[in-house]
């Protein structure tokens, strides 16, 4: 019998929580998203300064441009949730 009782709290509580958490993750979303778009406007400007660099060091175009690509994929987000599906 208590058994019961201190399952349906626990349910009660989730209830609670959960009931609790929904009016704030239209704000977390947003923040999330400026987040986002904040990380890769960053990473961007860093692949153009890399690329840059590795231009002023003497490496032709196209190679320069192969390695940026590489550099880039690691801020690549959207590669990593899938592949955590």
């Amino acid at each position: 019998m208590s058994e019961e009782i201190n399952e349906n709290r626990e349910r009660t509580n989730i209830v609670k929580i959960f009931g609790l958490m929904i009016p704030s993750i239209p704000s977390l979303l947003f923040r999330l998203g400026g987040n986002f778009l904040r990380f890769k406007r960053d990473a961007k400007k860093a692949g153009k300064v890399f690329e840059r660099e590795l231009r002023n060091q003497g490496l032709d175009k196209k190679m320069a441009g192969e390695l940026t690509s590489i550099y880039l994929e690691g801020s690549n987000l959207v590669k990593y949730i899938t592949i955590l599906r």
